[in-house]
């Protein structure tokens, strides 16, 4: 990553965020609705499906129990508590699933890109080839919900040097593809504005399935974790993000234990559980302005 990206800034010396009504802590729960496709289009740093020869049916159908039934648990459970969802999206999703689609504009959810399918990398996409991809996601989210699309995140977080200078070209307001904070920051790209709303790599079912835990190590984690940005979102407001998998947390075995963890973060009062966009636009028009002066301060004085 270039240095000069992201400012430094440590957090404790930053100009007070709040979120509204006082909120101590935004919260913004992060499905991953993904497609992988059966025979990858590209292979040129990692193969998708390392159980070769393709077609891997293993890995395939995983995945796909995640659109054909975890993802149906995983609605009735924010539906429950009322929560909207921000939608880390393979855009070929809402193509290929019609149903789908319907499903998350009921609920109002936001459909922030994840790329085009989770199996074509970005890793040596030449300049021109990534933005047709942002620009292809734009489209496609424009055509088939009327809006514009407010987030990126690089599908399997496959960014490049150019990912975030093209995500403000082409008019993102705000990328997921940098965990290196826990409040949303300005980023120096070259045309336009981003800034980056905290994901979590660390928080995230999968990642963790991958170490070898399970759903009641995931819930004490992300109990702890919210434990730890509450109380000191008393003082600097906080984000949390929770990343999830359809195939993995909406298991028959995983849902029901999954339910814990936002029973116990919504029986606290001070916690604005939202959307990425909402975080963005909340943070862009009143947040923004004091740390822009915040960081120019800091940049005369350093010399």
């Amino acid at each position: 990553m270039d240095p000069n990206l992201v400012t430094y800034s440590p957090i404790l010396n930053r100009p007070q965020l709040r979120w509204p009504n006082g909120a101590r802590v935004a919260v913004w729960i992060v499905p991953n609705i993904e497609h992988y496709e059966y025979q990858p289009k590209y292979q040129r740093i990692r193969d998708p499906w390392p159980r070769s020869p393709h077609p891997d049916v293993l890995g395939y159908a995983q995945r796909d129990y995640g659109n054909r039934v975890g993802l149906w648990r995983l609605f009735d459970l924010t539906d429950e508590f009322n929560i909207r969802c921000t939608v880390s999206l393979s855009m070929t999703v809402i193509q290929h699933y019609p149903a789908i689609l319907e499903a998350m504009e009921k609920r109002n959810w936001e459909l922030m890109s994840h790329g085009i399918y989770n199996t074509r990398y970005h890793w040596n996409f030449t300049p021109e080839e990534e933005r047709a991809a942002m620009l292809e996601s734009r489209e496609i989210h424009r055509r088939l919900t009327g809006r514009e699309q407010k987030g990126w995140f690089s599908p399997a977080i496959t960014n490049t040097m150019n990912t975030f200078d093209l995500a403000a070209e082409c008019g993102y307001d705000y990328t997921a593809d940098l965990y290196h904070d826990d409040q949303p920051f300005p980023l120096n790209v070259k045309t336009g504005r981003l800034i980056s709303v905290p994901y979590s790599v660390d928080n995230n079912d999968v990642i963790l399935h991958r170490r070898g835990e399970e759903t009641a190590d995931f819930v004490r984690q992300i109990k702890d974790h919210f434990d730890t940005v509450y109380e000191e979102g008393a003082e600097q407001g906080r984000v949390m993000c929770i990343a999830l998998h359809p195939y993995w947390v909406g298991q028959p075995h995983r849902i029901r234990v999954f339910r814990q963890a936002l029973e116990y973060i919504l029986s606290h009062s001070g916690v604005w559980v939202t959307t990425g966009g909402d975080i963005a636009d909340w943070f862009n028009a009143n947040h923004r302005p004091a740390i822009d002066s915040h960081l120019a301060a800091r940049e005369a004085a350093n010399g």
